[in-house]
């Protein structure tokens, strides 16, 4: 049976932490998936089309999921001059997985799943050393080092209350590649978080980078066909690989049929397989390893 998510609400630091949690008993591992700008946990586990929801997929599959409203967020939104501090973010992030899975086995590990700026929160929690956090693996998706020419004239006046002409078409075309209730927003948030608007400017050329060069998991890059906001040619993806230098794999996947909105596309059930299928491959890894600590 397929475990429905549930809505969650924890405190940490006496901030409110919202998201969506679908818990099996034992499970595989568990992924903490961080959704993109102007959008919410809802984002992996899309209202009245379940056939999208990563949420639901990944529990069927053996996973324990948790789909974090990012900080400034969901219940966090009114606290949003809590989180300027990149490391804050990370440790509500942290806090707020911890408070949601409890005293529940955690499997194999933590594997984070990003999307857009949520791979910002997640390659800081992926490079964060102040506590062993079981980490298995890390999957980013519509993000790079580079954006794309268009693109970065358009981002340029977008801030978390100002959606600049030519946005839309950045984020969902080609249209016919989403479910048509999905284009009219139902996954989204009414706005932004409000350091998002430097942080998309400091990301690709600064943050990026740096933080990726510390980054000691492996790692799982996707990338949609017709993603128009960020540079994803082979040029582009081969200096993302060689960002990450430190990471023991690193994995690029071309998602055919795809926009920049990949778990809400015709495809996010192939997509999300194939991610999971990358998950198993850390878990296992990460067993034998430990097996062969034990021996």
């Amino acid at each position: 049976m397929t475990a429905v998510p549930r809505a969650r609400v924890v405190m940490v630091d006496g901030v409110p932490m919202s998201g969506l949690v679908a818990a099996v008993d034992q499970p595989r591992a568990v992924v903490v998936a961080l959704h993109g700008g102007a959008s919410t946990a809802a984002y992996f586990d899309c209202p009245g089309h379940p056939q999208l929801s990563l949420l639901r997929l990944g529990a069927d599959l053996g996973y324990t999921m948790v789909a974090l409203d990012r900080p400034g967020y969901g219940s966090s939104a009114p606290y949003a001059d809590r989180f300027d501090d990149p490391a804050q973010r990370v440790a509500f992030a942290y806090g707020a997985v911890d408070k949601m899975l409890g005293a529940q086995p955690r499997g194999a590990g933590l594997f984070l799943f990003a999307h857009s700026n949520g791979c910002e929160l997640a390659v800081r929690m992926a490079a964060d050393e102040t506590g062993d956090h079981g980490l298995l693996g890390l999957e980013l998706a519509g993000t790079g080092l580079r954006y794309d020419d268009a693109a970065a004239d358009i981002l340029r006046d977008a801030s978390a209350t100002h959606r600049p002409p030519g946005l839309r078409a950045l984020l969902w075309e080609p249209a016919e590649l989403y479910p048509a209730n999905v284009l009219t927003g139902i996954t989204n948030s009414s706005t932004g978080a409000p350091y998002e608007a430097a942080m998309v400017q400091n990301w690709p050329r600064v943050d990026f980078p740096a933080l990726a060069a510390t980054v000691r998991i492996p790692v799982h890059f996707s990338r949609a066909e017709h993603e128009r906001v960020w540079c994803s040619d082979p040029a582009a993806l081969a200096d993302i690989a060689a960002a990450f230098s430190a990471a023991p794999r690193f994995m690029t996947d071309r998602v055919a049929d795809a926009g920049h909105n990949l778990s809400l596309g015709v495809n996010a059930e192939a997509y999300h397989r194939r991610v999971l299928a990358f998950v198993e491959q850390c878990a296992t890894a990460r067993d034998s390893a430990l097996g062969l600590e034990a021996g």
